[in-house]
């Protein structure tokens, strides 16, 4: 009996995460999907990435669990692709991979953020205004 309801709890998470997957690569008005437009970014920004800020990315994405890790990097990545693209970026700076994330990730993993600039040395001022952005917009 007990086995029954943890393969249940097991098969309800796995189709959640699954069906959020199927959501994600249903067509939007332009024809393409979420996942298609990140990997679009991440494909024509590849070559703008230097190993320090790959390194830098990494990090970053540390928090989080290492089965979706992957996942937030991509979507992170494609963030800070899009924001290089949009402003023709030579390559991927640190204030555009600071934005990129702040814009791509929710706001509890900012805290993360944050602490690691702190440990790095990295003054965090110049990007304050992109949080009060989010904290105005509620996201």
């Amino acid at each position: 009996m007990i086995w029954s309801f943890i393969m249940l709890g097991l098969l309800s998470i796995g189709g959640y995460f699954m069906f959020r997957k199927f959501l994600k690569k249903l067509p939007k008005e332009d024809g393409k999907s979420i996942i298609d437009w990140e990997e679009y970014y991440v494909n024509e920004t590849i070559d703008l990435w230097s190993e320090e800020k790959k390194a830098l990315l990494n990090e970053l994405v540390e928090p989080v669990p290492e089965l979706f890790r992957d996942v937030a990097k991509q979507k992170i990545g494609s963030k800070i692709g899009q924001l290089a693209l949009e402003r023709k970026a030579k390559t991927i700076t640190l204030d555009l991979l600071i934005e990129g994330y702040i814009l791509a990730t929710p706001k509890r993993d900012h805290k993360f953020l944050i602490k690691r600039l702190n440990e790095k040395e990295i003054g965090f001022s110049q990007y304050e205004h992109l949080l009060e952005r989010e904290k105005e917009s509620g996201s």
